[in-house]
């Protein structure tokens, strides 16, 4: 098969400066560049520090009149202890949209919070191998 690796996923937010400030402060990563293809849309590229792949496309409308063009259910995070991470971004004041973590049977863990224009994000952490 020629798909390789996921690319990244578009978001489509109000406000790139507010947004990639979010992702920075909540989740440790950096907006590496940010273009502006034509006069209706600003694009903010964010990714981890120190690595070269780009995870997140913050898509800013400039034209309130284009619509959103699609939905993405929720965009996950690998974390190696989702308790720990929970109450760090807890003191944070960002609200989960889950009451408590959530353990499925293989033991794997996870909780759902929302970003600055409400994308549903989740932290995860992989059963224990």
């Amino acid at each position: 098969m020629g798909v390789q690796k996921l690319e990244h996923v578009g978001v489509v937010v109000r406000s790139i400066d507010e947004s990639s400030a979010f992702y920075e402060k909540v989740l440790g990563m950096e907006l590496k560049e940010i273009r502006q293809p034509n006069p209706n849309v600003r694009l903010g590229f964010l990714g981890f520090p120190g690595e070269a792949n780009l995870i997140i496309e913050l898509v800013e409308r400039t034209n309130s009149e284009l619509p959103n063009e699609g939905t993405v259910n929720h965009i996950a995070f690998t974390v190696e202890d989702v308790e720990q991470e929970a109450a760090r971004i807890a003191e944070l004041g960002v609200a989960f949209i889950n009451e408590k973590i959530v353990t499925l049977a293989d033991g794997t863990r996870f909780i759902f919070f929302q970003g600055p224009d409400g994308e549903r994000l989740e932290l995860y952490q992989p059963a224990s191998a």
